[in-house]
């Protein structure tokens, strides 16, 4: 006969523990499972491990999000760009340079000089008592009347000025007036039948707009190159401080001097006038129409410059003058370092020790930039300049004189 299932009771009696009398024991409870010695050591390790984790990575996705929003930037600045370009027709460039050359050439001028010199001691030929040099450069018609604008330095020390018009008529040029600062002349032609080219905006160009340049290289009149604008606003190119220029990549060699630079919509955006070396090197500079503009004007109205004058020594406000004078970064100003005695500062009540913070509401933070300014005035208007003195905004009237000779 098959055994018969155990029940479940039995068995756990049959499998439980009996005492030495034979009754069960009920087992204990297991003890519990003892806390390692090292857990709270561990709790902190990962605590530590974790802050150095955050102190690690944190910063990393901190600056990748930067980047992302610094590439998003520009990288919107190229879609714009791209679907810009793409708007060009094939060929607009070549067509736009052909316009440029028929729009400006007619108002291009060669001009030659001579003038006498003294032979030079111990030529050949010393008997005789002087020789005639000769000098080239170019020029730009800016009015029908004749009056065009050259360098200086093309016809200092003329006794004679010849100007070729492209229609190859030759005509004697008269000085109406020169500014040595700028390095600029105007001179007037007797004419009828003149094209004439009007100012451009140089203020409004921006790095990579392109340009061209017009004038004589080597005698070889209305050669036309092409370039962009490199940069703007370059000092210390010359010693004047009534000067910054354009710099561009438009060929420009001996004989362009005093030749135009015009954008794309055939207007005057600068003076051709330098370059770096003896000859071309891929960097040329032209006067801004911005100061050539104002001194033409000047000179065809009066035949001469006359500058504003403040009256102030500025230097810019450096690390040490920030430290010194207490004031953060985000202060901008030109720092006065010294005022000359009865000039139109030291009647404005300007002292030594102010920074000046913007002139006729024109931030500043540019000592050349307000020279410039107060140059560009009439004698005896009026300016305002705000004053930052001892902490507080102050505001003073100046009354703007002419420029003593003696001080340049």
């Amino acid at each position: 006969m098959p055994d018969e299932p155990m029940p479940v009771d039995t068995v756990r009696d049959e499998l439980s523990p009996r005492d030495d009398y034979g009754q069960t024991v009920e087992p204990a409870d297991p003890p519990p499972s003892p806390e390692p010695e090292n857990r709270s050591t561990l709790h902190r390790l990962l605590f530590m491990l974790g802050l150095l984790l955050a102190v690690l990575i944190v910063p990393s996705v901190a600056q990748r999000l930067a980047y992302s929003v610094s590439y998003g930037r520009e990288q919107a600045k190229v879609d714009v760009a791209l679907a810009g370009l793409q708007k060009l027709k094939a060929g607009s460039l070549a067509a736009t340079s052909r316009l440029v050359a028929q729009a400006v050439g007619p108002s291009v001028v060669h001009i030659r000089t001579a003038r006498k010199s003294n032979a030079p001691a111990g030529h050949e030929l010393g008997f005789l008592k002087h020789f005639e040099s000769v000098g080239q450069g170019s020029g730009v018609i800016l009015d029908l009347d004749g009056h065009l604008v050259t360098n200086y330095h093309v016809v200092a020390g003329s006794e004679s000025i010849a100007v070729q018009l492209v229609d190859g008529r030759e005509l004697a040029a008269k000085v109406v007036g020169t500014d040595v600062l700028t390095d600029l002349a105007v001179l007037k032609i007797d004419a009828t039948n003149l094209t004439a080219t009007p100012w451009g905006d140089s203020q409004s160009l921006e790095v990579g707009d392109m340009v061209w340049a017009v004038g004589s290289p080597f005698g070889l009149d209305h050669s036309v190159t092409f370039g962009i604008v490199s940069a703007k606003q370059r000092r210390g190119v010359t010693t004047s401080r009534y000067q910054d220029f354009l710099q561009t990549d438009a060929a420009v060699n001996p004989g362009n001097s005093g030749g135009p630079l015009v954008n794309s919509a055939g207007h005057v955006v600068g003076i051709n006038t330098a370059i770096v070396g003896r000859a071309y090197q891929g960097i040329s500079f032209a006067i801004p129409s911005e100061i050539a503009r104002s001194v033409y004007e000047r000179i065809k109205t009066t035949g001469r410059v006359e500058r504003g004058w403040l009256g102030v020594i500025l230097d810019e406000l450096s690390p040490a003058l920030r430290q010194r004078l207490e004031l953060d970064n985000q202060v901008q100003g030109i720092y006065v370092a010294r005022v000359v005695s009865d000039s139109p500062a030291d009647r404005a009540a300007i002292q030594p020790g102010d920074v000046i913070i913007a002139w006729n509401d024109e931030p500043l933070n540019d000592p050349l930039l307000l020279t410039r300014l107060v140059a560009g005035m009439k004698i005896g208007s009026r300016a305002k300049a705000k004053l930052l003195r001892d902490g507080k905004v102050i505001e003073v009237e100046v009354v703007i004189d002419q420029r003593p000779a003696q001080f340049g």
